[in-house]
């Protein structure tokens, strides 16, 4: 028989029948994590206001549609911009500090590419019928925004394009191997479809408009930049000189034309890049003159790589001051400039050289060194004092009594005159004639405040109409808010061309379509910056279990009865979707 073990060496565990539950560890907090999504600076720095790293989000989870229709919620024309826009967004992408830029615009442009060929339809949120009826002059990207715009604010909004078919300068100015045709025939369908009338072959005059004025509840005149401007110098209305701009609406027309031997384009921004790239396919040579240096062209850095690469010589630092026929050539006489100083864009500012002038011979020359409305009543200040007018960044609202409000925008408006910002310009127009009718001319600039992105000036349609995005602070998250301990290194997409045998040869779009699947890896890349996209740090790193997810692991609250306030998951949330405050002491 064992002996009997002593009392003393008998180890007792204790044993409750109750939980911690309890025990609530809030009581402890002296610190308060909340959710609080922030502003990618993606999305501050687009003209458009769109919500970039929601998208990038969508499309990583293969939610085309939905990624699609975030896109229309601020901007109807995703497959122009994923073509043309100069990207902005990828200037400020903080993956740049980390890696590379995410490849935005191309996401944008499969988006867009992708709801085509599934013949996908846009479910967007409609304001009721408000019953008035707005006319737009104009069917640019800035007249096609107003017109969106106002339709999804209950508007019946009325398009008059002079020409034969709608786009403005996307159509008439943008050569095929950047836009094609097919491509913006889509995008403005899809305006028409939604409940816009557009009416073609419609000139408006000076007259017209002021009859307008009065059958109409109010007017958005954006007619864009059609007039090339003058080089003021002897010759420049000679034989084989031609304007840029008429010859891209040449080729965009159909017309077929050789342009056989050397041609000088002189100007340095996008349209001087698509005439000189045009020569080139029409089977000519071309010589870019630009009185700067090349990094000061207005002209995209892509668009300017593109044209060296094809072929197309840059000759800088060169004004052009006379232009004398030879025969059927012309002698370029060209006076050589040097940088003294900067100006006040910070562009180099020029002066001419201690250096006698040069000539070079060519068979023809084209000017694209800007352009201007092609009828002064276009421009804002010509019916009445400046004072008569509301200004904002985008746009400009005359309200006189003498009939309807106008609100003139596009090129007329805006300091940068490219496509995303004509776009904006339309947005501010509609929201800013929306917020006059309803609450007067005095309350626009105090409504339209909230709904800057970030610290503006794009705006936000969402953010107006009261969606989910109104709740995002305006705080732009920083490279160095980012908990990069969960990315990993990882290449930019390296977009797919023609060969530039190819691109010699014919007007087809240059960049080609990606997959799907390559698609998804690059909107992976994205950081999602101050938006949350259900990575469940949070709920892993709680050591109080106080993270509570909704059935469908969309939606995350905190219990706060047992939230000690340790910040750990605001510490190991990647995108900075979360807040630590000060607790609040009664």
């Amino acid at each position: 028989m064992e002996a009997p073990i002593p009392l003393k060496n008998i180890l007792y565990m204790p044993r409750t029948s109750t939980t911690t539950e309890m025990n609530k560890t809030g009581s402890w907090r002296f610190l308060r994590p909340r959710y609080e999504e922030k502003t990618s600076p993606c999305s501050a720095a687009c003209p458009a206001g769109e919500d970039i790293a929601r998208i990038e989000m969508l499309i990583t989870q293969g939610a085309f549609k939905e990624a699609w229709e975030t896109i229309l919620l601020e901007n109807p024309l995703p497959g122009v911009c994923g073509r043309v826009c100069y990207h902005p967004c990828e200037g400020k992408c903080n993956r740049r500090e980390f890696d590379a830029a995410v490849a935005v615009h191309t996401m944008e442009r499969f988006l867009a590419d992708a709801a085509a060929r599934n013949e996908t339809k846009p479910a967007l949120p409609r304001q009721p019928a408000t019953g008035r009826k707005i006319a737009v002059i104009g069917s640019g990207p800035s007249g096609l925004s107003a017109a969106w715009f106002l339709n999804l604010l209950g508007y019946e909004a009325e398009v008059f394009e002079a020409m034969p078919a709608p786009g403005g300068m996307l159509r008439w100015g943008i050569p095929a191997y950047r836009l094609p045709e097919a491509v913006l025939n889509r995008e403005i369908n899809r305006i028409v479809d939604q409940g816009v009338s557009i009416k073609t072959g419609e000139t408006v005059s000076a007259g017209r408009f002021e009859e307008m004025r009065k059958s109409y509840d109010a007017i958005f005149l954006g007619c864009g930049y059609w007039r090339d401007r003058h080089l003021n110098i002897p010759g420049e209305d000679g034989p084989g000189v031609e304007d840029g701009l008429s010859f891209l609406r040449e080729i965009r027309s159909g017309v077929k034309r050789k342009v056989p031997g050397l041609a000088a384009v002189i100007g340095g921004g996008n349209t001087a890049i698509d005439v000189a790239r045009s020569v080139i396919r029409q089977g000519g040579q071309a010589v870019i003159i630009y009185r700067r240096r090349r990094d000061d062209m207005p002209a995209f850095a892509e668009e300017v790589q593109s044209a060296l690469e094809e072929g197309v010589e840059l000759r800088e630092l060169l004004a052009p001051v006379e232009i004398t026929a030879v025969g059927p050539d012309c002698l370029l006489t060209l006076q050589p400039m040097q940088i003294a100083g900067r100006d006040r864009d910070g562009r180099g500012k020029i002066a001419p050289a201690a250096a006698p002038p040069i000539q070079i011979t060519v068979q023809r020359v084209f000017t694209a060194t800007g352009a201007e409305a092609a009828a002064s009543w276009y421009n804002p200040t010509a019916g009445g004092a400046p004072e008569t007018g509301v200004i904002f960044s985008h746009c400009r609202l005359h309200a006189d009594g003498r009939g309807a409000p106008v609100v003139y925008g596009g090129d007329l408006t805006t300091a940068d005159k490219n496509v995303t910002q004509a776009i904006a310009s339309g947005k501010q127009a509609a929201l800013a004639l929306d917020i006059f009718f309803r609450h007067g001319a005095d309350a626009i600039e105090e409504r339209l405040a909230p709904c800057r992105v970030g610290n503006g000036p794009s705006l936000s349609l969402e953010i107006y109409i009261g969606g989910r995005r109104k709740e995002r602070n305006a705080h732009i998250v920083t490279y160095g808010e980012i908990n990069t301990d969960y990315f990993q290194y990882e290449a930019r997409i390296v977009q797919p061309r023609l060969l530039i045998e190819e691109r010699h040869a014919s007007f087809d779009e240059i960049e080609l379509k990606i997959s799907a699947h390559t698609a998804m890896r690059e909107a992976g890349r994205c950081f999602n910056c101050g938006i949350c996209n259900a990575c469940d740090n949070c709920y892993r790193f709680c050591p109080d279990v106080s993270i509570l997810r909704a059935r469908d692991m969309t939606d995350r609250r905190i219990n706060y009865d047992y939230c000690k306030g340790c910040g750990l998951c605001v510490v190991e949330c990647p995108r900075n979707a979360m807040t630590l405050d000060e607790e609040e002491t009664s």
